[in-house]
C-alpha cells in the first residue's frame, strides 16, 4: 500500500515543481489585465453607406432570400435607392 501513495507523492512534489519553476509570463499578463479593463470611451465612426444594407442588395440581386430575415431592417433604414433595385426585382 506505501507504493500507490509513495506515487501519488511524488506526482504531487512533482506537480508543485513543474508550477513553481521558471519565470511568470509578466507581459502577458499585464496585456491581459489591460483587456479586462473596460475602456472609458468609445469610438463611433459614421459613414453614410451601411455595408449591411449594401450586402444585402448586393445578395438580393443574385438571389432570391429564403426567408426575410432582413426585411425589417432593410425598412428600418429606407434608403432611396433600394426601392429603385426592390422593384426591378
Amino acid at each position: 500500500m506505501s507504493s500507490p501513495e509513495k506515487s501519488a507523492e511524488e506526482l504531487e512534489r512533482e506537480l508543485t515543481e513543474r508550477l513553481t519553476e521558471g519565470f511568470m509570463q509578466e507581459e502577458d499578463r499585464e496585456v491581459r489585465e489591460r483587456r479586462m479593463i473596460p475602456s472609458k470611451y468609445e469610438i463611433r465612426i459614421q459613414t453614410t453607406l451601411d455595408p449591411i444594407a449594401e450586402e444585402t442588395m448586393q445578395y438580393r440581386k443574385m438571389a432570391k432570400e429564403i426567408d426575410g430575415r432582413y426585411d425589417e431592417y432593410m425598412n428600418k433604414i429606407k434608403r432611396p435607392e433600394s426601392t429603385d433595385d426592390t422593384e426591378s426585382r
